[in-house]
């Protein structure tokens, strides 16, 4: 919610408010996701050290700050240094959590038998639940008069209550590392050296797993697209409707589909396919998304091409999250998982900050040959994702995907 209420506004109050250039504009907003998915990985290697409880308290701090800073900046050089703070933050936070996540996902999945993707679509949709009610809440408070700094005081307040939920329920040691150094007496110069070689093995393993490796790739192709809500749909809704007002009802519409579908949509596919057939899935409608902006007939107040691109998008990111992550923990050790869970970010958000500069350049070109470039996109990723092991499905929960 306190993401959500601030960062579909950027854009417009980088552009309308600051008078930056597209290409600028461009350029922040992918630095923001390279700040926040290219760190993923420092996120994750800090969560398998040290456990997830002080990551996560540290990034939501981090947060905190990032927010105050952003409603206060007014030169290029203090909006990059507070969008670069917010987006170091989530570095810290998401991995931890989502990693924990996926490792309980795996172990309810081998002792109930349920497919992991129902633990991951309901991780997927309690965080909707809160993306649903943040552009509303920026919403009220343009349309109050509070503007930008407001919505940035908001998601500042909104992370002050989750850093003091977490603080209150997180437990306060990780029991796996706890029974991990229960009975060791080795020295603690030893130890240390031991703590090192083993991170370098675990990046050298991670990073030279090649069915991980595609799976990023695939992934950036999603991360990429998606991040045409923030660039792309708002340029769309202010030449459709010559204003932004109506950009945090289609946010708030892909929030609420979520909410509602990701649970039954994913307890529906993941008996039936596979991972890998639902990420590739996932990203061809993501494709088909952009293709049906030029071709959708305007609707009433010519908000359908971006309604129409905006359903589309949420329908593929619902079939293709769960199934990357689900992947995750089949195509590496348990031990690094939340350095993989972190990399599989990072890769994705390398190839933000390339493709969002190159993206900002394309709002001056025909929408047309703009949109036709934006599905290359994901159906590239589509591509790569078909070459991935199939992953355990509903009907296939003995095997393990190769990793090779």
């Amino acid at each position: 919610m306190g993401f959500y209420a601030v960062l579909p506004y950027l854009a417009t109050h980088l552009g309308s408010g600051l008078g930056m250039a597209g290409w600028l504009v461009g350029l922040v907003l992918g630095l923001r996701t390279f700040s926040q998915q290219g760190l993923f990985v420092v996120g994750g290697a800090l969560t398998d050290r040290y456990g997830p409880r002080p990551v996560v308290l540290a990034g939501c701090a981090l947060r905190i700050t990032g927010f105050g800073w952003l409603a206060v900046a007014g030169s290029t050089a203090t909006v990059i240094a507070a969008v670069l703070l917010i987006g170091f933050a989530a570095a810290l936070f998401s991995p931890a959590v989502e990693s924990e996540a996926a490792r309980e996902a795996v172990r309810h999945e081998r002792d109930t038998g349920t497919p992991r993707a129902h633990v991951l679509a309901l991780f997927s949709a309690a965080g909707q639940a809160g993306a649903f009610i943040g552009p509303l809440l920026g919403s009220l408070l343009l349309l109050l008069g509070g503007g930008f700094r407001a919505a940035c005081l908001a998601g500042a307040v909104v992370f002050v209550g989750v850093l003091a939920g977490h603080a209150r329920l997180m437990p306060r040691a990780d029991p796996v590392r706890k029974r991990e150094r229960g009975g060791d007496r080795t020295p603690a110069s030893d130890t240390v050296t031991r703590t090192a070689q083993r991170g370098r093995s675990s990046w050298r393993a991670v990073f030279t797993n090649r069915p991980f490796l595609l799976l990023c790739l695939a992934y950036s192709g999603y991360l990429v697209s998606y991040n045409q809500l923030y660039l792309s749909l708002p340029v769309e809704v202010e030449r459709a409707t010559g204003s932004g007002a109506a950009l945090g009802w289609l946010f708030a519409l892909s929030s609420l589909l979520v909410v509602v579908a990701q649970v039954p949509l994913t307890r529906f596919s993941a008996h039936r396919i596979a991972p890998r057939t639902a990420l590739v899935t996932g990203l061809a409608v993501v494709a088909a998304g952009f293709a049906a902006v030029p071709l959708t007939p305007a609707g009433p107040g010519g908000l359908l091409p971006g309604a129409a691109l905006v359903v589309l998008l949420t329908l593929g990111q619902m079939l293709l999250v769960p199934a990357a992550r689900g992947l995750v923990p089949d195509l590496v050790d348990d031990r690094q998982l939340g350095l993989a869970t972190g990399a599989l970010s990072s890769v994705s958000g390398i190839a933000v900050l390339v493709g969002s500069a190159a993206t900002g350049a394309l709002l001056d070109v025909p929408a047309p040959v703009r949109w036709a470039v934006l599905a290359a996109v994901p159906l590239a990723g589509a591509a790569l994702a078909f070459t991935l092991p199939v992953g355990r499905g509903g009907k296939d929960r003995g095997t393990r995907a190769v990793a090779g």
